[in-house]
Protein backbone atom coordinates (compact mmCIF):
# COMPACT_ATOMS: atom_id res chain seq x y z
CA UNK A 1 0.00 0.00 0.00
CA UNK A 2 1.24 3.22 -0.80
CA UNK A 3 0.58 6.41 1.64
CA UNK A 4 1.62 9.86 1.16
CA UNK A 5 4.97 10.86 3.41
CA UNK A 6 3.98 13.85 5.49
CA UNK A 7 7.65 14.43 6.30
CA UNK A 8 9.18 13.79 3.59
CA UNK A 9 5.91 14.80 1.30
CA UNK A 10 6.80 11.60 -1.43
CA UNK A 11 4.63 8.73 -2.13
CA UNK A 12 6.17 5.74 0.56
CA UNK A 13 5.54 2.69 0.59
CA UNK A 14 3.33 1.87 4.28
CA UNK A 15 6.04 1.82 7.13
CA UNK A 16 6.12 -1.49 8.61
CA UNK A 17 4.98 -0.93 11.91
CA UNK A 18 7.30 -2.80 14.93
CA UNK A 19 5.86 -4.56 17.80
CA UNK A 20 7.87 -4.85 21.27
CA UNK A 21 9.73 -7.95 21.71
CA UNK A 22 9.70 -8.98 24.82
CA UNK A 23 12.80 -11.18 25.09
CA UNK A 24 13.55 -13.31 28.19
CA UNK A 25 17.37 -12.12 27.93
CA UNK A 26 18.74 -8.97 27.63
CA UNK A 27 20.63 -7.42 24.43
CA UNK A 28 23.77 -6.04 25.28
CA UNK A 29 24.98 -5.75 21.88
CA UNK A 30 28.10 -7.77 22.69
CA UNK A 31 30.23 -7.58 19.59
CA UNK A 32 29.49 -3.74 19.92
CA UNK A 33 30.54 -3.32 23.55
CA UNK A 34 32.49 -5.90 25.04
CA UNK A 35 33.54 -3.80 28.35
CA UNK A 36 36.77 -5.25 28.08
CA UNK A 37 37.65 -3.62 24.63
CA UNK A 38 37.13 -0.14 23.41
CA UNK A 39 33.52 -0.63 21.62
CA UNK A 40 33.28 -1.22 18.59
CA UNK A 41 32.05 1.02 15.36
CA UNK A 42 30.06 -1.33 12.84
CA UNK A 43 28.62 -0.35 9.47
CA UNK A 44 25.82 -1.41 7.74
CA UNK A 45 26.08 0.64 4.63
CA UNK A 46 22.50 1.76 4.87
CA UNK A 47 22.35 5.77 4.03
CA UNK A 48 19.80 7.82 5.34
CA UNK A 49 18.91 10.94 4.09
CA UNK A 50 19.79 14.47 5.32
CA UNK A 51 16.62 16.44 6.71
CA UNK A 52 17.51 19.81 8.30
CA UNK A 53 14.37 21.10 10.33
CA UNK A 54 12.72 24.35 9.08
CA UNK A 55 13.63 26.00 12.55
CA UNK A 56 16.18 24.21 15.39
CA UNK A 57 17.02 25.52 18.67
CA UNK A 58 19.15 24.83 21.83
CA UNK A 59 17.54 23.58 25.30
CA UNK A 60 19.38 24.15 28.68
CA UNK A 61 20.01 21.68 31.33
CA UNK A 62 22.46 23.62 33.16
CA UNK A 63 20.65 23.79 36.37
CA UNK A 64 20.07 20.02 36.25
CA UNK A 65 22.87 17.43 34.69
CA UNK A 66 25.13 20.36 35.13
CA UNK A 67 24.56 20.71 38.38
CA UNK A 68 24.46 16.76 39.08
CA UNK A 69 28.47 16.91 38.75
CA UNK A 70 29.53 20.55 40.59
CA UNK A 71 28.80 22.22 43.66
CA UNK A 72 25.24 23.21 43.54
CA UNK A 73 24.60 27.09 42.79
CA UNK A 74 23.03 29.32 45.06
CA UNK A 75 19.46 30.96 44.14
CA UNK A 76 21.33 34.48 43.51
CA UNK A 77 23.82 32.73 41.27
CA UNK A 78 20.94 30.41 39.19
CA UNK A 79 18.75 33.88 38.76
CA UNK A 80 21.80 36.00 37.02
CA UNK A 81 23.11 32.83 35.28
CA UNK A 82 19.15 31.99 33.92
CA UNK A 83 19.15 35.72 32.98
CA UNK A 84 22.39 35.42 30.82
CA UNK A 85 20.91 32.77 28.99
CA UNK A 86 17.98 34.90 27.75
CA UNK A 87 19.91 37.67 27.13
CA UNK A 88 22.13 34.57 24.94
CA UNK A 89 19.19 33.67 23.37
CA UNK A 90 17.82 36.65 22.17
CA UNK A 91 14.38 37.75 20.79
CA UNK A 92 13.79 34.89 18.97
CA UNK A 93 14.56 32.39 21.96
CA UNK A 94 17.34 30.25 19.99
CA UNK A 95 17.93 28.91 23.67
CA UNK A 96 14.35 27.99 23.75
CA UNK A 97 13.58 25.95 27.36
CA UNK A 98 15.94 25.49 30.73
CA UNK A 99 15.19 22.63 32.99
CA UNK A 100 15.37 22.36 36.96
CA UNK A 101 15.33 20.27 39.47
CA UNK A 102 12.61 20.76 42.47
CA UNK A 103 13.34 18.29 45.06
CA UNK A 104 14.94 21.20 47.44
CA UNK A 105 13.48 23.83 48.79
CA UNK A 106 16.86 26.18 47.08
CA UNK A 107 15.85 24.60 43.60
CA UNK A 108 12.41 25.70 44.29
CA UNK A 109 13.01 29.17 45.10
CA UNK A 110 15.39 29.71 42.52
CA UNK A 111 12.68 28.16 39.61
CA UNK A 112 9.96 30.47 40.99
CA UNK A 113 12.66 33.57 41.25
CA UNK A 114 13.12 32.87 37.51
CA UNK A 115 9.12 32.40 36.99
CA UNK A 116 8.85 35.67 38.22
CA UNK A 117 11.28 38.01 36.17
CA UNK A 118 8.19 36.91 33.06
CA UNK A 119 10.87 36.39 30.90
CA UNK A 120 9.29 34.90 27.75
CA UNK A 121 12.45 32.66 26.81
CA UNK A 122 13.98 30.22 28.08
CA UNK A 123 11.23 28.90 29.07
CA UNK A 124 11.19 26.77 32.67
CA UNK A 125 10.59 23.37 32.40
CA UNK A 126 11.76 20.73 35.45
CA UNK A 127 13.01 17.11 35.68
CA UNK A 128 11.00 14.25 37.96
CA UNK A 129 10.85 10.91 39.05
CA UNK A 130 7.91 9.84 37.32
CA UNK A 131 4.93 9.43 40.09
CA UNK A 132 1.72 11.24 40.79
CA UNK A 133 3.16 13.72 43.79
CA UNK A 134 6.00 14.67 41.57
CA UNK A 135 3.75 15.64 38.56
CA UNK A 136 1.10 17.69 41.46
CA UNK A 137 4.18 19.38 42.80
CA UNK A 138 5.41 20.70 39.09
CA UNK A 139 2.07 21.04 38.08
CA UNK A 140 1.40 23.38 41.26
CA UNK A 141 4.14 25.30 40.94
CA UNK A 142 2.61 26.40 37.22
CA UNK A 143 5.22 24.29 35.28
CA UNK A 144 3.75 23.25 31.73
CA UNK A 145 6.10 20.53 30.48
CA UNK A 146 8.43 18.31 32.24
CA UNK A 147 10.66 16.02 32.02
CA UNK A 148 10.68 12.04 32.60
CA UNK A 149 12.81 9.43 32.76
CA UNK A 150 12.48 6.49 30.44
CA UNK A 151 15.35 4.39 30.72
CA UNK A 152 15.84 2.18 27.60
CA UNK A 153 18.64 -0.05 27.04
CA UNK A 154 18.22 -3.46 28.08
CA UNK A 155 21.05 -3.01 30.50
CA UNK A 156 18.87 -0.32 32.53
CA UNK A 157 15.79 -1.96 32.09
CA UNK A 158 17.13 -5.45 33.14
CA UNK A 159 20.14 -4.97 35.36
CA UNK A 160 18.70 -1.41 37.21
CA UNK A 161 15.25 -1.68 36.92
CA UNK A 162 14.95 -5.29 36.88
CA UNK A 163 11.95 -5.45 35.03
CA UNK A 164 11.19 -6.98 31.36
CA UNK A 165 10.72 -4.86 28.55
CA UNK A 166 7.25 -5.52 28.61
CA UNK A 167 6.92 -4.65 32.04
CA UNK A 168 9.11 -1.32 31.74
CA UNK A 169 7.11 -0.50 28.81
CA UNK A 170 3.39 -0.59 30.84
CA UNK A 171 5.81 1.38 33.74
CA UNK A 172 6.27 3.99 31.54
CA UNK A 173 3.25 4.51 29.86
CA UNK A 174 1.82 4.44 33.18
CA UNK A 175 3.81 7.28 34.35
CA UNK A 176 3.04 9.51 31.21
CA UNK A 177 -0.60 8.87 31.47
CA UNK A 178 -0.47 10.55 34.64
CA UNK A 179 1.54 13.61 33.46
CA UNK A 180 -0.85 14.07 30.62
CA UNK A 181 -3.64 13.48 33.38
CA UNK A 182 -2.17 16.06 35.19
CA UNK A 183 -2.34 18.76 32.26
CA UNK A 184 1.75 19.01 31.52
CA UNK A 185 3.83 18.63 28.28
CA UNK A 186 5.69 14.92 28.55
CA UNK A 187 8.98 15.12 27.83
CA UNK A 188 10.29 11.59 27.79
CA UNK A 189 14.47 11.03 28.36
CA UNK A 190 15.38 8.02 26.38
CA UNK A 191 18.31 7.48 28.73
CA UNK A 192 20.92 5.16 27.41
CA UNK A 193 19.71 5.26 23.47
CA UNK A 194 22.84 3.97 22.08
CA UNK A 195 22.69 0.51 23.32
CA UNK A 196 19.24 0.17 23.33
CA UNK A 197 17.38 -2.50 20.92
CA UNK A 198 16.14 0.32 18.72
CA UNK A 199 13.60 -1.83 16.54
CA UNK A 200 12.57 -4.00 19.47
CA UNK A 201 12.07 -1.71 22.29
CA UNK A 202 12.63 1.99 21.25
CA UNK A 203 10.55 2.20 18.03
CA UNK A 204 7.64 0.54 19.84
CA UNK A 205 7.50 2.70 22.83
CA UNK A 206 7.70 5.84 20.77
CA UNK A 207 4.62 4.63 18.53
CA UNK A 208 2.54 3.83 21.58
CA UNK A 209 3.37 7.33 23.05
CA UNK A 210 2.61 8.46 19.86
CA UNK A 211 -0.68 6.83 19.69
CA UNK A 212 -1.18 8.85 23.53
CA UNK A 213 -0.54 12.11 22.42
CA UNK A 214 -2.44 11.70 19.48
CA UNK A 215 -5.55 10.65 21.52
CA UNK A 216 -4.63 12.81 24.32
CA UNK A 217 -4.57 16.00 22.16
CA UNK A 218 -1.30 17.11 23.70
CA UNK A 219 2.39 16.75 22.81
CA UNK A 220 5.15 14.11 24.16
CA UNK A 221 8.78 15.24 23.02
CA UNK A 222 10.97 12.83 22.45
CA UNK A 223 14.77 13.41 23.91
CA UNK A 224 17.07 10.99 22.74
CA UNK A 225 19.76 10.33 25.33
CA UNK A 226 23.01 9.48 24.37
CA UNK A 227 23.96 8.56 27.81
CA UNK A 228 27.14 7.27 27.94
CA UNK A 229 28.50 8.94 24.52
CA UNK A 230 28.59 6.50 22.33
CA UNK A 231 26.84 7.71 19.35
CA UNK A 232 28.27 8.23 15.90
CA UNK A 233 27.66 11.03 13.69
CA UNK A 234 29.23 9.05 10.85
CA UNK A 235 26.66 7.93 7.52
CA UNK A 236 26.15 4.38 7.09
CA UNK A 237 26.68 3.38 10.72
CA UNK A 238 25.06 0.61 12.08
CA UNK A 239 22.27 0.83 15.21
CA UNK A 240 22.35 1.61 18.05
CA UNK A 241 25.51 4.04 17.82
CA UNK A 242 24.20 5.86 14.67
CA UNK A 243 23.06 9.02 15.10
CA UNK A 244 21.74 9.90 12.02
CA UNK A 245 19.83 6.39 12.09
CA UNK A 246 18.53 7.02 15.30
CA UNK A 247 17.00 10.38 14.04
CA UNK A 248 15.90 9.26 11.09
CA UNK A 249 13.84 5.68 12.36
CA UNK A 250 12.28 8.14 15.32
CA UNK A 251 10.62 10.52 12.63
CA UNK A 252 10.04 7.40 9.57
CA UNK A 253 9.50 4.89 11.77
CA UNK A 254 7.17 6.57 14.50
CA UNK A 255 6.24 9.85 12.83
CA UNK A 256 7.85 12.01 15.61
CA UNK A 257 7.56 15.57 13.93
CA UNK A 258 10.92 16.95 14.01
CA UNK A 259 10.31 19.85 16.68
CA UNK A 260 8.82 17.26 19.12
CA UNK A 261 12.55 15.68 18.65
CA UNK A 262 15.46 16.65 21.05
CA UNK A 263 19.21 15.22 21.03
CA UNK A 264 21.40 14.65 24.78
CA UNK A 265 24.73 13.85 24.52
CA UNK A 266 27.46 13.14 26.48
CA UNK A 267 31.24 13.94 25.09
CA UNK A 268 32.89 10.46 26.75
CA UNK A 269 34.44 10.22 23.07
CA UNK A 270 34.91 13.54 22.25
CA UNK A 271 31.56 13.78 19.83
CA UNK A 272 29.39 15.36 21.75
CA UNK A 273 29.27 18.26 19.38
CA UNK A 274 29.34 16.65 16.33
CA UNK A 275 26.81 14.28 17.40
CA UNK A 276 24.71 17.13 18.38
CA UNK A 277 25.11 18.94 14.76
CA UNK A 278 24.52 15.74 13.15
CA UNK A 279 21.31 15.11 14.62
CA UNK A 280 20.11 18.68 13.99
CA UNK A 281 21.30 18.05 10.66
CA UNK A 282 19.03 14.86 9.95
CA UNK A 283 15.72 15.95 11.70
CA UNK A 284 15.99 17.32 15.37
CA UNK A 285 14.62 20.52 16.64
CA UNK A 286 16.37 20.26 19.46
CA UNK A 287 19.65 19.86 21.03
CA UNK A 288 20.04 20.17 24.89
CA UNK A 289 23.04 21.34 26.58
CA UNK A 290 24.57 22.66 29.57
CA UNK A 291 27.34 25.92 29.62
CA UNK A 292 30.80 24.98 29.41
CA UNK A 293 29.36 21.21 28.80
CA UNK A 294 29.43 20.51 32.94
CA UNK A 295 27.81 17.48 33.24
CA UNK A 296 27.99 13.87 34.08
CA UNK A 297 32.12 12.43 34.03
CA UNK A 298 33.30 14.15 30.58
CA UNK A 299 30.15 16.46 30.83
CA UNK A 300 27.40 17.04 28.04
CA UNK A 301 27.64 19.27 25.07
CA UNK A 302 28.81 22.62 25.98
CA UNK A 303 26.02 25.26 25.23
CA UNK A 304 28.28 28.11 24.33
CA UNK A 305 30.06 25.99 21.24
CA UNK A 306 26.29 24.94 19.77
CA UNK A 307 25.53 28.58 19.73
CA UNK A 308 28.37 29.04 17.47
CA UNK A 309 27.21 26.09 15.41
CA UNK A 310 23.74 27.61 15.17
CA UNK A 311 25.38 30.47 13.25
CA UNK A 312 27.75 28.62 11.30
CA UNK A 313 24.81 26.11 9.96
CA UNK A 314 22.31 28.95 9.61
CA UNK A 315 24.66 31.72 8.55
CA UNK A 316 22.84 33.93 11.01
CA UNK A 317 22.68 34.34 14.55
CA UNK A 318 19.09 35.32 14.07
CA UNK A 319 19.37 38.24 17.17
CA UNK A 320 21.52 36.03 19.70
CA UNK A 321 23.96 37.96 22.16
CA UNK A 322 26.88 36.42 21.43
CA UNK A 323 29.21 38.90 23.51
CA UNK A 324 26.77 37.12 26.59
CA UNK A 325 28.91 34.17 26.17
CA UNK A 326 31.64 36.15 27.70
CA UNK A 327 29.71 37.74 30.07
CA UNK A 328 28.90 34.30 31.41
CA UNK A 329 31.91 32.95 31.18
CA UNK A 330 33.30 36.14 33.45
CA UNK A 331 30.65 35.26 36.15
CA UNK A 332 31.37 31.75 36.44
CA UNK A 333 34.92 32.65 37.03
CA UNK A 334 34.76 35.65 39.27
CA UNK A 335 31.52 34.98 41.12
CA UNK A 336 31.27 31.39 41.11
CA UNK A 337 34.81 30.69 40.99
CA UNK A 338 34.99 28.28 38.30
CA UNK A 339 38.00 27.30 36.33
CA UNK A 340 37.54 26.82 33.02
CA UNK A 341 40.46 25.48 31.28
CA UNK A 342 42.45 27.91 29.67
CA UNK A 343 42.12 26.24 25.76
CA UNK A 344 38.63 25.90 26.18
CA UNK A 345 36.99 26.85 22.81
CA UNK A 346 35.49 30.57 22.52
CA UNK A 347 35.45 30.99 26.88
CA UNK A 348 38.88 29.90 28.37
CA UNK A 349 42.02 32.62 29.08
CA UNK A 350 43.87 31.73 26.59
CA UNK A 351 41.46 30.11 23.54
CA UNK A 352 42.54 33.44 21.11
CA UNK A 353 45.80 33.99 23.21
CA UNK A 354 48.95 33.28 21.22
CA UNK A 355 52.82 33.08 22.88
CA UNK A 356 54.76 32.00 19.77
CA UNK A 357 56.45 35.56 18.26
CA UNK A 358 56.18 34.18 14.74
CA UNK A 359 52.42 33.90 15.28
CA UNK A 360 52.45 37.53 17.25
CA UNK A 361 54.11 38.77 14.28
CA UNK A 362 51.37 38.11 12.17
CA UNK A 363 48.49 39.44 14.18
CA UNK A 364 50.27 42.58 14.70
CA UNK A 365 50.24 42.58 10.86
CA UNK A 366 46.35 41.72 10.42
CA UNK A 367 44.83 40.06 13.71
CA UNK A 368 42.74 37.66 10.78
CA UNK A 369 45.75 35.58 9.95
CA UNK A 370 45.66 34.01 13.14
CA UNK A 371 42.37 34.42 14.55
CA UNK A 372 39.15 32.70 13.90
CA UNK A 373 37.16 35.41 13.91
CA UNK A 374 36.30 38.94 14.98
CA UNK A 375 36.24 37.45 18.55
CA UNK A 376 35.98 41.34 20.11
CA UNK A 377 33.11 41.87 17.97
CA UNK A 378 31.37 37.98 18.22
CA UNK A 379 32.69 37.61 21.86
CA UNK A 380 33.73 40.72 23.11
CA UNK A 381 36.86 39.36 23.62
CA UNK A 382 39.85 40.68 21.47
CA UNK A 383 42.87 38.17 20.32
CA UNK A 384 45.85 39.26 22.46
CA UNK A 385 49.61 37.51 23.00
CA UNK A 386 51.03 36.03 26.12
CA UNK A 387 54.33 37.19 26.54
CA UNK A 388 57.12 35.16 27.33
CA UNK A 389 60.67 34.96 25.76
CA UNK A 390 59.48 32.96 22.57
CA UNK A 391 56.76 35.87 22.18
CA UNK A 392 59.77 38.29 20.17
CA UNK A 393 59.29 41.86 19.35
CA UNK A 394 56.01 41.37 17.53
CA UNK A 395 54.43 39.95 20.63
CA UNK A 396 55.18 42.53 23.05
CA UNK A 397 54.23 45.41 20.34
CA UNK A 398 51.10 43.81 19.94
CA UNK A 399 50.80 43.19 23.79
CA UNK A 400 51.31 47.00 23.94
CA UNK A 401 48.83 48.02 21.12
CA UNK A 402 46.12 45.74 22.63
CA UNK A 403 46.58 46.52 26.73
CA UNK A 404 46.61 50.26 25.91
CA UNK A 405 43.96 49.89 23.21
CA UNK A 406 46.17 52.01 20.87
CA UNK A 407 44.75 53.24 17.56
CA UNK A 408 45.99 53.90 14.02
CA UNK A 409 49.26 55.95 14.33
CA UNK A 410 49.14 55.77 17.92
CA UNK A 411 49.70 51.90 17.80
CA UNK A 412 54.01 50.88 18.85
CA UNK A 413 55.48 49.01 15.91
CA UNK A 414 58.12 46.46 16.87
CA UNK A 415 60.89 48.11 15.65
CA UNK A 416 60.88 51.06 18.67
CA UNK A 417 63.48 50.97 20.20
CA UNK A 418 61.28 50.81 23.80
CA UNK A 419 60.41 47.47 22.53
CA UNK A 420 64.01 45.94 22.02
CA UNK A 421 64.69 47.69 25.75
CA UNK A 422 61.59 45.51 27.60
CA UNK A 423 62.97 42.58 25.41
CA UNK A 424 66.33 42.57 26.86
CA UNK A 425 64.30 42.50 30.30
CA UNK A 426 62.52 39.30 29.51
CA UNK A 427 65.60 37.40 27.70
CA UNK A 428 67.60 38.23 31.36
CA UNK A 429 64.82 36.83 33.27
CA UNK A 430 64.60 33.86 31.50
CA UNK A 431 68.59 33.29 31.06
CA UNK A 432 68.19 33.18 34.77
CA UNK A 433 65.70 30.03 34.69
CA UNK A 434 62.28 31.73 34.98
CA UNK A 435 59.28 29.26 33.35
CA UNK A 436 56.25 31.35 33.61
CA UNK A 437 54.84 33.73 31.47
CA UNK A 438 55.17 37.77 32.24
CA UNK A 439 52.49 39.16 34.29
CA UNK A 440 50.78 42.12 32.85
CA UNK A 441 52.11 44.04 35.91
CA UNK A 442 55.69 43.36 35.00
CA UNK A 443 54.86 44.38 31.70
CA UNK A 444 53.37 47.79 32.55
CA UNK A 445 56.41 48.36 34.79
CA UNK A 446 58.64 47.63 32.14
CA UNK A 447 56.33 49.99 29.44
CA UNK A 448 56.59 53.26 31.97
CA UNK A 449 60.34 52.71 32.00
CA UNK A 450 60.85 52.25 28.10
CA UNK A 451 57.61 53.70 26.82
CA UNK A 452 56.95 56.58 29.27
CA UNK A 453 54.23 58.37 26.69
CA UNK A 454 52.36 55.15 26.24
CA UNK A 455 51.96 54.27 29.69
CA UNK A 456 50.34 57.95 30.26
CA UNK A 457 47.54 56.51 27.73
CA UNK A 458 46.17 53.87 30.37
Amino acid sequence: MLELNKNTNVLEEETYRYTLQDVAEPNLYREIYPYSEVPKIPFNHRRVPMNMPAEIWITDTSFRDGQQSRTPYTVDQIVHVYQLLSRLGGPKGIIRQSEFFVYSKKDRDALSRCLDLGLKFPEVTTWIRANREDFKLVKDIGIKETGILVSCSDYHIFHKLKMTRKQALEHYLASVSEALEAGLRPRCHFEDITRADFYGFVVPFTNALMDMSRDAGIPIKIRACDTMGYGVPYSEVAPPRSVPGIIYGLQHYSEVPSEMLEWHGHNDFYKGVCNASTAWMFGASAVNCSLFGIGERTGNVPLEAMVIEYASLRGTTDGMDTTAITAIADYFKNEIGYEIPPMTPFVGDAFNVTRAGIHADGLLKDEEIYNIFDTAKILDKPANVSVTNASGLAGIAFWINNHYNLKENARVDKRHPGIAGIKEEIDREFAEGRQTIISDAELEGWVRQYLPDVSGKK
